[in-house]
């Protein structure tokens, strides 16, 4: 079996399995492309230890970060893991690798009053504007993922009771509320502009661009980005930055963390966690600003 056949058949496997994301999966595929491209003509299954530590030290010496480097031995145990299993090894040559520590990084938020100022920023009064809007709106009031915004289709939408069916990573799905403002901003889309923007054109996204499809996730984050800057937020920002306002602004305003680890369709409450720590620097800073002795 040539390492394209193992690496196809590996894929497929876990994603039968255990359901991973089509981004985890593509990010493994091209991880484990890459370590039998630095093999040559050497199969992944005769691999040892010691092969293992030499790949992830050239790829520590061509810059990959600690993340990019414990993403790429979580791959290689998985991957050997299940050769183990199919009795294609006698051992697993990951065994002995140590995972890199990692600290895990506050993610980027905004103010309650830069995400005003962000939702303002497009032009209402064109099509495209109005869409653009409408999405930042559905983005903070709901939480979701980017991926899952640019994908959302009619169906998935119940306009009577205000939510979302939404299907997240590991094809889980899970009922998202929506709030009334960001709900009246959907209903006015689709009643003045989607269709101008479609010219015609018929698709069963929400949010569509001229050519009739939906947007890519990449096409969005630049949007964002570009609506930033007309903002004056000069914040670094990701493509979640609003996903991590949603969750640090309810929890500053009183919301349980679980509830909150269901609205963002996290498996783990440990994922979830790291926005009380957001929080909670905000309460130092309400604190230290107000109190008599803070």
């Amino acid at each position: 079996m040539t390492n394209t056949d193992l690496i196809e058949q590996f894929l497929d496997a876990i994603w039968v399995e255990q359901g991973l994301s089509k981004n985890t999966l593509s990010a493994y595929g091209s991880d484990l492309k890459i370590f039998a491209a630095w093999l040559g003509g050497q199969s992944l299954l005769a691999v040892d230890n010691a092969k293992l530590n030499e790949f992830l030290g050239v790829r520590q010496k061509d810059g990959i970060t600690r993340r990019s480097s414990a993403r790429i031995l979580s791959c290689l145990r998985r991957f050997y893991g299940y050769q183990l299993r199919e009795n294609r090894i006698a051992s697993d040559p990951t065994v002995l690798i140590d995972m890199p520590q990692l600290g895990r990084p506050l993610p980027t938020s905004l103010s309650e009053h830069d995400v005003e100022l962000l939702l303002d920023a497009p032009e209402v009064s064109v099509p495209l504007g109005f869409r653009d809007k409408t999405m930042l709106e559905m983005l903070y009031a709901t939480g979701l993922r980017v991926s899952e915004l640019v994908n959302l289709k009619f169906e998935q939408v119940s306009f009577r009771q205000g939510v979302l069916r939404v299907t997240g990573k590991g094809d889980k799905e899970r009922l998202v509320p929506v709030g009334e403002e960001a709900m009246l901003w959907l209903e006015k889309y689709i009643s003045q502009a989607r269709s101008t923007i479609l010219s015609g054109r018929q698709s069963d996204y929400l949010f569509v661009t001229r050519r009739g499809g939906a947007m890519t996730r990449q096409s969005f984050w630049h949007i964002i980005k570009r609506y930033a800057k007309k903002a004056g937020i000069y914040k670094a920002l990701s493509p979640h930055t609003l996903r991590h306002a949603f969750a640090t602004h309810l929890l500053n305003h009183g919301a349980d963390l679980r509830v909150v680890q269901l609205l963002l369709g996290h498996s783990d409450l440990s994922t979830t966690q790291i926005y009380t720590h957001i929080a909670r620097e905000r309460l130092k800073d309400l604190h230290s600003k107000f109190h008599p002795r803070g």
